[in-house]
């Protein structure tokens, strides 16, 4: 998956990333070894929230659609015959 981050936002996510492993796994890794688990993420992981959120914002397009249809229809008026 093509994703550019900004400069700030690649060395936050690296930072995290380096702070997780020691954190959680008592593992100090470098820079490097963050950079991979970053790429790893983008290239396997990333796909999935991706996907998700477009399934996301299309259900909430779909209710905001049928909220749309439903307030033209109650804007029509009745003929009387």
């Amino acid at each position: 998956m093509f994703i550019n981050f900004s400069k700030e936002d690649k060395d936050k996510m690296l930072n995290e990333i380096q702070t997780f492993f020691y954190n959680e796994r008592d593992e100090e890794i470098s820079e490097f070894a963050a950079e991979n688990v970053l790429e790893f993420i983008k290239e396997h992981i990333g796909p999935h929230f991706y996907n998700q959120a477009i399934k996301d914002a299309e259900d909430i397009m779909n209710q905001v659609m049928l909220s749309a249809e439903e307030n033209l229809h109650a804007l029509k008026k009745l003929i009387e015959k």
